[in-house]
């Protein structure tokens, strides 16, 4: 079962291509070679990646991975490859959020370039790609945060109209410090609502680009930066009108799925350290793992982390087989998004609640991961916004199915030309989905994933006997707790079908209902505290808590999944 989970000294990567293999292997062996110390200290003096940046120059890394096929002039490896892609995510969360930091907004500053029509932009960011350079995405501004309807970038045309100034301040743009390439979202001033929108491309070397700050203290550059009447040509356009504003939208839903598997990575590590140390530690005559609450809490991070794991598997599967007539991956990416990161922390507290004092210790890889992940959650649009995207799907996919052809494992070496051709935004309400109830009755005889599904078909219940009333479709603190109870089956979804295609032991899988079990029965107990919550749905909320089966002998056997893990993984400290 521990297989689940990334193991440096172990992990293969035998479902890619060669060269993927030797790239992520490559990848694995200088942060190894970089050592613990070396890693730790460069986290603790907010160094710059410029040694990571220096590697992946020389490997080409960026440039094999980010660089859509139509721009590989031939080269095979040269490909967007959402698999391989969330493998090197994992992998950089791993060993520090910084290092995914680099590639994450290099991944979202490329994104309004491939999915222009502009042929000379796409060029030259292929070229810097070759030659080492990163990427950065200039669409947060400090007065407007995720409100991306809003912008103060203003771009201004000259008096005969043949060229445009843009003048305008730019806040958490990650990379801004170096990148060659800056995609910038701005709108005209002579043109009103939509119509004036436009993304086009700035270089941070440009005299008219004026760094200002990082706003954060640490090693990821998250920039503030202003633009003073700079120049911006016909070459330099992406998108324009309402096509600008989805690009935007758009980059963000191939940004934000790499978010889980850098959560994953984090808490993978995390992980080892923490039963590494507590299963060496002896407090009141005894090893710490003898306690029953820790053995608890341990089973539970576990069993999270590989739900995690499951569920943004499978979650890379819907997307690198989606199309115009398959959309279903427009729920299940903020879930990954606003779910799995959310887990993160959850796993993180779990393990923080054993490890105590251990966990902020500046010589342990826990200290900065108990940091970070936070982050994550909050980055690409908060959890809230992402669940309130998530209701938009769930009559649909509660009430109305749809046939589609199964989707199998897809580590291919294949193209995912579709992430830059996904087409206007909007239409999430009539997207349908395959049947959800099928997959869970599948696994019935799991003693809590039957007691899970019981919940599950309540919230439909729920929704047809006592739903929502307008005013309180208007009060977001009590849709977003019915989002949330939502999501939870789509999340169990995933990972039964997950568990299916990789054969899942019966113990994780009714160790991890366990926790869906309580979690729904948590946010119900919520749902009947909120101010507006009719005594019908007070009725509702209390009928669908629910006790996991208990089950000791199997509980006992993924705490022993745990405990192997004690030493199975440590890094060199040089």
């Amino acid at each position: 079962m521990s297989g689940v989970l990334l193991n440096p000294g172990s992990h293969d990567y035998a479902e890619f291509d060669s060269e993927t293999r030797r790239l992520l292997r490559s990848t694995i062996d200088f942060f190894e070679s970089y050592g613990k110390q070396r890693l730790l200290q460069a986290d603790l003096n907010a160094e710059w990646v410029a040694d990571f940046l220096e590697f992946e120059k020389k490997e080409k890394l960026f440039a094999t991975f980010l660089t859509p096929a139509a721009y590989a002039d031939g080269d095979e490896n040269r490909r967007w490859d959402g698999a391989r892609n969330a493998a090197l995510s994992e992998i950089f969360g791993f060993y520090g959020l910084a290092y995914w930091y680099a590639e994450q907004v290099t991944i979202l500053g490329l994104g309004p370039i491939w999915m222009s029509e502009n042929a000379k932009a796409k060029t030259r960011a292929a070229q810097q790609l070759l030659d080492g350079e990163v990427m950065a995405f200039g669409l947060s501004e400090r007065a407007h945060g995720a409100d991306v309807y809003s912008t103060d970038m203003i771009l201004t045309p000259s008096a005969d109209g043949e060229s445009l100034t843009a003048s305008g301040t730019k806040y958490y743009i990650g990379n801004g410090n170096v990148a060659g390439t800056v995609s910038v979202f701005g709108r005209r001033a002579d043109v009103d609502g939509p119509d004036g929108y436009v993304f086009f491309t700035a270089d941070s070397r440009h005299p008219n680009y004026r760094l200002v700050d990082n706003v954060v203290h640490g090693q990821m550059y998250v920039s503030t930066f202003e633009l003073d009447d700079y120049p911006v040509t016909a070459d330099d356009i992406l998108h324009t009108g309402p096509q600008a504003f989805a690009a935007a939208l758009n980059t963000v839903n191939v940004g934000k799925f790499n978010l889980c598997h850098a959560s994953i990575g984090m808490c993978t590590h995390s992980l080892y350290e923490s039963i590494t140390h507590s299963n060496n530690r002896v407090l009141y005559g005894k090893p710490v793992t003898d306690f029953s609450h820790v053995q608890s809490n341990f089973v539970d991070a576990f069993a999270r982390l590989t739900a995690m794991k499951m569920f943004s598997d499978r979650a890379v599967d819907y997307f690198r087989s989606a199309s115009r007539d398959d959309r279903r991956y427009l729920l299940f990416n903020p879930v990954t998004k606003s779910k799995v990161t959310s887990e993160g922390e959850t796993v993180m507290t779990l393990l923080l609640d054993v490890v105590a004092a251990k966990g902020y210790e500046k010589t342990t890889y826990f200290h900065q991961a108990n940091r970070f992940i936070g982050w994550l959650p909050r980055l690409e649009g908060t959890v809230h916004v992402n669940v309130a995207q998530i209701l938009k799907f769930m009559p649909n996919y509660l009430f109305n199915p749809a046939e589609y052809p199964e989707i199998g494992t897809r580590d291919d070496a294949t193209d995912d030309a579709f992430f830059f051709a996904q087409g206007p935004v909007g239409g999430a309400g009539k997207i349908q989905f395959a049947d959800w109830k099928a997959v869970y009755e599948s696994r019935l005889d799991v003693p809590n994933v039957a007691v899970f599904y019981e919940q599950a078909t309540a919230l439909q219940t729920l929704l047809q006997t006592a739903p929502p009333s307008p005013e309180q479709q208007q009060d977001l603190d009590f849709v977003l707790t019915i989002g949330h109870l939502f999501t939870l089956i789509v999340y169990g979804q995933l990972i039964l079908e997950q568990a299916a295609i990789t054969g899942l032991d019966d113990d994780m899988l009714g160790r991890i209902f366990d926790f869906q079990i309580r979690d729904f029965s948590g946010y119900a107990v919520s749902l009947y505290g909120k101010p507006s919550t009719t005594a019908a749905q007070q009725d509702w909320a209390l009928g669908a808590v629910r006790r996991p089966a208990v089950d000791a002998e199997s509980f006992d056997r993924v705490w022993r999944q745990v405990q192997s893990l004690d030493g199975a993984y440590v890094m060199p400290e040089a």
